[in-house]
Formats: C-alpha cells, sequence, structure tokens
C-alpha cells in the first residue's frame, strides 16, 4: 500500500473532524506568525536599543515581546489540544473498528491467524498510528507555517542571503527522504516480530501447566530470550541508521550557518546590512532549520505510524468469507426440520472432511452423532450455524437455505455446549446472562437451578458476583461445564447442539452434568456428538459418521443388532 493511499485512509477517518482540524490550523498559523514576529523584533531590539540606545523603544518592545510569549503559548496549547482530540478520536474510531472487523471473521480466519498478531495490530500497531498522528501532524503543520512564515522574513531583510540559504533546504530533504525508506522497512519487520514474540508469550503463559507438568519453564525462556534478541538486533539496526542520519542534518545545518554567517558579517562590515538585520536574520534562519531538522527526528515516528497504519488498513481490508447476502432475509423460528442435501466440505481444496452427506432432524428430535476421530463429528455440527460455509449441497432449516438467511437469527436460534469450556473474566451473573443484557435475576436463578449449579454458585462468598478469573480458572471442569449449560439454557434456543459436552469429566462431575443436559434438551431438537456411548442409549436416532458419510443409523439396540461400526466403537469402550 502507498504513502498516498495510506494517507487518502487516514483522511476519510480524519474528515468529520475538519471543523477541529480548521481550528487547530487556524491556531497553528497564529503560532507561526507570532515566531516570525518574534524573529523580527530582533531587529529594532538590536538596532535602537543596543546600538542607537533609544529609550522609548526599551519602554516598548519589553512588553510586546511578552504580550507575543502569552499569545503564543495560548495558541500553541490550542493547536495542540484540538490536534491531540482528533487524533485520540480517530485512534478510538480504528482501534473500534478493527475489533469489530475481528470479530466478525469466520473461525477459518482464527485457525489462521495468531492470537498474538492480531493483540498486536489492534494495540501496538495502533498505539504507533496515534503517535504519529497526535505528536508528527501536531509539529508538522505548525512547522509548516513557521517555515513559510519565516521565509518571508529572511526575504523581507536580505533577499540575498536567503536565496543563498534556499540552496541547503533540498540539500536537508535528501537524507531524510533516503533514511525515510529504510526506517519504513524496518518498521515493518519490527511490528512483524513485536506480534511473533506477543503471540510466543501468550502461548507460554496460556499453556503454562503443560509447561510447569514437563518442567519446560527453561525451553520457553530460551524460545523467548531468542525471539527478543532478534527483536534486539532489528531495533539496533534501525538505531545504528538514525545514528547517521542525525550528525548528517547537523553538518548540513551547520554548513548553511557557517555560510550564513560569513556572508552576513561581510555585509555588515562593508555597511550594506546592519547588525540587528543580520543577528534578525539569523535568528529566523535558526528557527527555520530547527522544524526542518525536527522534520528528520520525527521522520522513524512518521515511517513507523506509517508501517503500523498499512497493516492496520490490510487487516481492514480483509472480507469475512462467511457473511449476510444483500437480500438476506430473518430466518422464521424454528418448527419442523433441519436437513443437510449432499453436503461436501473440506477444510482445504485437496481435503475433503464431509462427502456428499444427506441427513434430516425432524424437530423434538434427539439426534446422536458418533464415530472415529477424525471423521468429520464436530465438523458436521459447525457447519449448521454457518461457522464454516459448504463448498457444494444444501443444508436447510424448515425448507430454507442456511444461506439465504442473516447469520444473526440463524445464530439465535442455535445453543451450543462443547467440550472446551469458553467462559469469560467476569461475574458468574455476567457469564450465564451472556447474550441477552436484560436477562432479570429470577432468569439468571432459574438456569442456574436447572444447570445444577445454583448449589456451588451460593457457596462462593460473592454468589453469583464472583469473579471467575480468566476462561474460568478459579472453577473445577465440572462447575465450568455446569455454568455453559446455564448460559444455554438462558439463551433458550430450539436447536441444540452439545459437542462431547462431558467426555473431560469425571464420573462425579459427569453424573451432575448430564443431568443439566437433560433438563437443557427438553423440548429442543439436540444434535450430540457423544465420546462416552453410554450417554446416548436413549437417543432418538444414533448416526455414525466414517470417512465424512454416514455410514450406519438407528437407534442403540438396532445398531448392535447390525454387528457393524458401532458395535466396534461399543466394544471398545
Amino acid at each position: 500500500m502507498t504513502n498516498k493511499e495510506l494517507l487518502s485512509r487516514l483522511y476519510e477517518v480524519i474528515h468529520p473532524y475538519r471543523g477541529k482540524m480548521l481550528i487547530a490550523m487556524i491556531a497553528a498559523l497564529v503560532v507561526a506568525s507570532l515566531n516570525g514576529a518574534q524573529a523580527w523584533l530582533v531587529k529594532p531590539l538590536m538596532d535602537k536599543i543596543f546600538f542607537e540606545k533609544n529609550m522609548s523603544y526599551l519602554n516598548i518592545l519589553p512588553f510586546a515581546m511578552m504580550a507575543i510569549f502569552v499569545v503564543k503559548g495560548f495558541f500553541y496549547g490550542l493547536n495542540y489540544y484540538m490536534l491531540q482530540n482528533v487524533g485520540q478520536k480517530v485512534i478510538l474510531i480504528l482501534r473500534t473498528r478493527l475489533f469489530n472487523h475481528v470479530c466478525n471473521q469466520p473461525l477459518s480466519f482464527f485457525h489462521n491467524t495468531t492470537t498474538g498478531d492480531l493483540i498486536s495490530r489492534v494495540m501496538a500497531d495502533i498505539m504507533l498510528l496515534q503517535v504519529a498522528i497526535s505528536s508528527v501532524v501536531v509539529g508538522l503543520l505548525r512547522d509548516f507555517f513557521q517555515v513559510i512564515i519565516l521565509l518571508a522574513v529572511i526575504f523581507s531583510m536580505d533577499w540575498k542571503l536567503a536565496l543563498i540559504s534556499l540552496i541547503f533546504l533540498p540539500m536537508a530533504s535528501i537524507p531524510i527522504v533516503k533514511f525515510g525508506k529504510i526506517f519504513r522497512r524496518l518498521s515493518v519487520i519490527i511490528q512483524e516480530e513485536t506480534a511473533k514474540t506477543s503471540s510466543l508469550m501468550h502461548e507460554s503463559i496460556t499453556g503454562a501447566p503443560v509447561v510447569k507438568a514437563f518442567g519446560m519453564e527453561a525451553h520457553e525462556t530460551n524460545r523467548f530470550r531468542k525471539q527478543v534478541t532478534k527483536l534486539y538486533d532489528i531495533l539496533m539496526k534501525k538505531a545504528k541508521y538514525y545514528r547517521f542520519q542525525h550528525p548528517i542534518m547537523e553538518g548540513i545545518g551547520g554548513l548553511g550557518i557557517v555560510i550564513m554567517v560569513w556572508f552576513g558579517g561581510k555585509a555588515v562590515i562593508a555597511g550594506e546590512s546592519t547588525p540587528g538585520t543580520f543577528f534578525s536574520f539569523l535568528t529566523a534562519l535558526f528557527m527555520i532549520y530547527d522544524p526542518i531538522k525536527g522534520v528528520s527526528k520525527v521522520n522513524v515516528t512518521i515511517q513507523d505510524g506509517l508501517a503500523a497504519a498499512g497493516r492496520v488498513f490490510t487487516l481492514l481490508d480483509v472480507k469475512p468469507e462467511i457473511r449476510d447476502k444483500e437480500n438476506a432475509t430473518s430466518l422464521a423460528p424454528f418448527q419442523e426440520s433441519i436437513e443437510f442435501k449432499d453436503v461436501h466440505f473440506g477444510y482445504t481444496e485437496k481435503t475433503k472432511v464431509i462427502k456428499g452427506l444427506n441427513l434430516k432432524v425432524k424437530a423434538g428430535e434427539v439426534l446422536a452423532i458418533v464415530g472415529p476421530s477424525g471423521s468429520g463429528k464436530s465438523t458436521l455440527t459447525n457447519l449448521l450455524p454457518r461457522f464454516f460455509d459448504i463448498q457444494n449441497g444444501k443444508i436447510e432449516v424448515d425448507g430454507v437455505d442456511i444461506r439465504d438467511v442473516t447469520l444473526n437469527s440463524l445464530r439465535s436460534q442455535i445453543a451450543i455446549v462443547t467440550q472446551q469450556t469458553i467462559l469469560f473474566n467476569d461475574t458468574i451473573r455476567s457469564n450465564i446472562s451472556y447474550g441477552d443484557e436484560v436477562t432479570n435475576e429470577k432468569d439468571i436463578r432459574r438456569a442456574a437451578e436447572n444447570a445444577n449449579a445454583l448449589d456451588f454458585i451460593e457457596r462462593l462468598p460473592e454468589g453469583f458476583d464472583t469473579i471467575i478469573g480468566e476462561s474460568g480458572v478459579k472453577l473445577s471442569g465440572g462447575e465450568r461445564q455446569r455454568l455453559c449449560i446455564a448460559r444455554a439454557i438462558m439463551k433458550n434456543a430450539p436447536i441444540l447442539i452439545l459437542d462431547e459436552a462431558t467426555s473431560s469429566l469425571d464420573t462425579e462431575s459427569e453424573r451432575k452434568v448430564q443431568n443439566a443436559l437433560e433438563n437443557l434438551m427438553k423440548d429442543r431438537t439436540t444434535l450430540v456428538i457423544a465420546h462416552r456411548l453410554s450417554t446416548i442409549k436413549d437417543a432418538h436416532r444414533i448416526i455414525v459418521i466414517k470417512n465424512g458419510d454416514i455410514a450406519e443409523e438407528g437407534t442403540h439396540k438396532e445398531l448392535l443388532a447390525k454387528n457393524g461400526e458401532y458395535e466396534k466403537l461399543y466394544n471398545m469402550q
């Protein structure tokens, strides 16, 4: 993405705040004008006071300079505040937009993108962009006006010297452009390596139980040390280039000042100019050189910001693979059946997980799905809420293709409880009522009671207000699963998916959870993926998935009598 495209995208975000930007520009113009006035006042200060010893000027000029300082200070603060306000608004918008964009991506996106990279883009990259907008833009806008006005001042003082000084302005821009390209390239690499560091750290922390169980603390520390060392090497490479840029800019500036002093001094000695004119010219020249030199200093920040903007906008340009059609309608409340018609699906083009599967599930039916690991059981249930889209065939709910209805209306009618308990670092109340912000206390308690969770919740010192920690780490496995069931009960969806919801629990916890699941399954159409076949004996129908298709189907007794795949799985257990 080119700089022009990046700046155009940023302008689109800033455009709604153009009123505040206009105020900031006017304030910057006033500051720049007063800087020019300060440089111009050096001439009467030197000539009238120090050389001519004019008392009337001495009585007026100090107060005039004081007034300039006060007014300039006010407008400088106004300029800074307005640009900070716009900069922070832009960051707020981009960060919210980026997070919302990530949340709307399909599951396949998260399978292919590391958590650390996403966190880095939402937080670190936008932070760099914030620095570029809030700090750099503040300086560049003000300095631009300052250079223009001060150029007018030096031309009014001595146009010949002014023309000589202009030779050095293009010279100063050469290292800025050259080093800018290097800093931009290194900034992208640094941000990528920072994302890898975040990802590695996230992986090690979330995997802490395994790390400790295998005594791999030293190994993880070594991995982290290698990664941060790699990041350090790139940062030092960037510092090395900055070390060269600074003396080059100082050298160009110093050369320009030396030449100006020589030519200006010669003019004063020859009587062609006054000392006041020369020092006023020199002051203005110093004030011009300072913002130009400042550009070289902030060039690193600018390139960091542009590189970060590139990563942010690249992510924003990723179109969700699964989204509503233009004319998608809302799915009517489920009443009759769910039907899979010649469904084909694969995570890649070469590997097919589901191969021409046909299945009809009637409303109110409890359908159990069994099969060996990797046969496509979980994939099948993930296709119904459109976590993934099928490649061929149809999935219909009450005769309507699920791709023709809105995702929200489809998923609102499906509740899911999986083997992996996904809870949030919030109160028990918030986790149970997740997705339903207007739920009352009575409904939350009823859901907890039906999930066999009320007893352990009330034993906790803070009850429903207990913060359960990241992923519910402060609770046992059975307690976490019962909270997930309570959440599904609260949703009160007509279609229920249970994906091996009891497979990782001990016998006592499984019994409590199984009772909770029975309460959840009442009057619902349920698809149960079962690891323990003893838990699905009472299912209305059982299908055996093998190699991406249905190998057998029937009741528990019917399938045992066939002496086929189901019997093999049952006997193995």
